[in-house]
């Protein structure tokens, strides 16, 4: 399934497990952008929607190392042949190292490639830019979980730093933080969506339960200070 959630973005399924989806976003632009990439045995959902889109994507983004959100990089990496972004300090899987050790000869520190092209592996941190967006560190979930956000599109990749509040069960529009059971600090998770609030967005996108669609800065801000907070 392939929804167009905004204006050029595209919510791409690649699972569905026990009533809920799994899924990546497509940018279309100047640079079309994958972020994130899905399982590992999903890459065929991914180029399915790539090929029936016509949109190639010339960048792919990881916002964190989950196999649902990583698991994919080596046959995304073998159709698209992109540049790749990862964020700081992530240990990428011995299958996903394989596939850019035989692209070795491409690969530098500065990610620009020994032939000036994809496949190259370039690290990003809080407050970096890539393409329209600034990253925004927020860990909890896991050590290296990053958001990404275009004000000027008003649109926020929040990865897994929040779930729509209707994968709990709750009626979707607003958010929730991810389950305990999946995170590795929810403590951290939670301190973490402060960092958001010195942005403004209008769509907050989400990879488990429905995005956010309208006045998404405003929904995390509602749910960070909420009443009665100290």
């Amino acid at each position: 399934m392939i929804d167009e959630i905004a204006p050029d973005v595209y919510d791409v399924t690649v699972r569905e497990h026990a009533g809920g989806r799994y899924r990546v976003f497509l940018f279309d632009g100047a640079t079309p952008t994958l972020v994130d990439v899905g399982f590992a045995d999903t890459v065929d959902r991914v180029t399915a929607a790539t090929d029936e889109l016509g949109i190639d994507p010339e960048r792919v983004v990881i916002t964190h190392g989950d196999g649902d959100h990583v698991g994919g990089l080596p046959g995304v990496i073998d159709a698209f042949d992109p540049e790749v972004w990862v964020p700081e300090g992530l240990a990428l899987g011995e299958a996903i190292d394989a596939t850019l050790e035989a692209n070795s000869d491409r690969r530098t520190d500065d990610g620009s490639g020994a032939d000036g092209n994809a496949a190259s592996i370039r690290r990003y941190g809080d407050g970096d830019t890539i393409g329209p967006f600034e990253a925004v560190a927020t860990p909890g979930h896991t050590p290296t979980h990053h958001s990404l956000v275009d004000e000027d599109a008003g649109i926020a990749v929040l990865g897994d730093a929040v779930f729509g509040a209707d994968a709990r069960g709750l009626p979707e529009g607003s958010v929730v933080l991810p389950t305990a059971h999946y995170s590795a600090d929810l403590n951290a998770a939670d301190e973490s969506l402060e960092k958001l609030l010195a942005f403004e967005f209008d769509v907050g996108l989400v990879y488990h339960g429905s995005s956010v669609l309208e006045n998404a800065s405003e929904t995390i801000d509602r749910f960070v200070n909420f009443a009665g907070k100290a």
